[in-house]
């Protein structure tokens, strides 16, 4: 009786034992079928392996559906292009648009036609870090940026078993040149506040200035995330920008991690207002109010309102104030500065502002802080000399 042949994407997982340096280590392997040999018919097989059994399998499916579908390219014969189209495709489905548009341009203007004929396999890092040195001539983000995407992309490649190690890993990239702040001095704050009182971005300035929210955060704040009787301010989504508004109303935090902030009865106090002026716009539109997202900040109409529509304004407001070169995101810088001088811990600080880590809010605001310290350690000094008669 002829022994029956396994099927193309047919798989079969086991657990291995190896022995290494007088020591047991356990894994899993995988392994499926993608093709025959057309000279001998012997099957081609292709091994996965794994510390668990999910992750394994996870591999093998995903390889049995490529072949199935005729979409499998063995990991030898694959190249950095046709790896780069696969991972676009498949691993980035859950990215925000604005995010796959960055990624999916990246791949075709500037890493494809650099590497997109190289085998997968045989990519290596001195390969790569020309590739980077190549970029020069382009801010230094965007060099940064192409390259996160490729580490991304070789990344997933390891994982899959594809390839044994990273070769973008330890690449040396230019230094990321520290975007200068300007925060508002309290004359600057006490001018605009002046002139943006009873306009219609005033509460939304106010809450970015004493809440330090990003304009999207506040554009796409709901009153379900406002609780008055705890003086909180729950951050858990954003107002898409253009174009990609017309995608989805709403994306994640920056950072995809929902916060809280606990905010000065000052806040809260200008977000009972907005409501009320909300109410207002409401009774004056009539049968034209339509707010069913349920924002905080609306339009005449209860329609949404733009970050550009608020930067404009917000320039508009600075120009009339005798302040040039403000931008509306310098709102938040200056609620960080005077987080910093009303004492304010950087892990609370980095908390309130929703930054991926503290090491990020000492890096940017860092300095201030020291600047703190020094002028404490004068103000010490000045007592002293009273104290003693110096």
């Amino acid at each position: 009786m002829a022994r029956k042949r396994a099927a193309q994407g047919a798989g079969t997982i086991r657990k291995k034992t190896v022995t290494r340096n007088g020591k047991e280590y356990t894994y899993w392997e995988a392994r499926v079928t993608v093709g025959r040999d057309p000279g001998t018919g012997k099957q081609i097989q292709q091994s996965f392996s794994g510390k668990t059994q999910k992750e394994v399998r996870e591999k093998m499916q995903a390889a049995a559906v490529a072949v199935n579908d005729g979409t499998y390219i063995q990991p030898s014969k694959m190249t950095v292009g046709q790896w780069l189209d696969i991972w676009a495709k498949e691993y980035l489905g859950h990215a925000k648009p604005r995010t796959v548009d960055s990624y999916t341009s990246n791949i075709k203007n500037r890493i494809r036609p650099a590497l997109a004929s190289i085998k997968l396999t045989e990519l290596r890092s001195h390969t790569v870090q020309k590739f980077i040195n190549s970029l020069q001539g382009l801010s230094t983000s965007s060099i940064h940026i192409a390259y996160k995407v490729l580490h991304n992309a070789l990344e997933q490649a390891v994982k899959l078993d594809y390839i044994p190690k990273n070769p973008a890993d330890n690449c040396v990239l230019p230094k990321d040149k520290k975007k200068e702040i300007h925060p508002l001095d309290d004359a600057q704050l006490a001018r605009m506040l002046e002139v943006a009182k009873g306009s219609d971005i005033e509460n939304i300035i106010m809450v970015s200035l004493f809440a330090g929210l990003r304009i999207s955060e506040i554009m796409g704040l709901t009153w379900d995330c406002i609780d008055q009787e705890n003086s909180r301010i729950i951050i858990k989504k954003q107002l898409a920008g253009k174009p990609y508004i017309d995608k989805e109303i709403f994306a994640t935090p920056k950072n995809g991690q929902m916060r809280t902030v606990k905010a000065a009865k000052t806040v809260m106090n200008v977000l009972k207002d907005q409501q009320i002026r909300q109410k207002k716009q409401q009774l004056a539109a009539g049968s034209h109010w339509n707010n069913e997202l349920n924002l905080v900040f609306t339009t005449d109409t209860g329609g949404f309102f733009t970050q550009s529509r608020v930067s404009h304004r917000f320039k508009v407001i600075t120009k009339e104030a005798g302040l040039t070169g403000f931008r509306f995101h310098d709102l938040r810088h200056t609620y960080a500065v005077n987080s910093i001088r009303a004492g304010d811990d950087i892990k609370t600080l980095q908390g309130n502002l929703g930054h991926a880590s503290a090491a990020f809010t000492l890096d940017r605001y860092g300095h201030y802080t020291e600047q703190m310290k020094e002028d404490s350690a004068n103000r010490m000094e000045g007592f002293i000399r009273t104290v003693l008669n110096l």
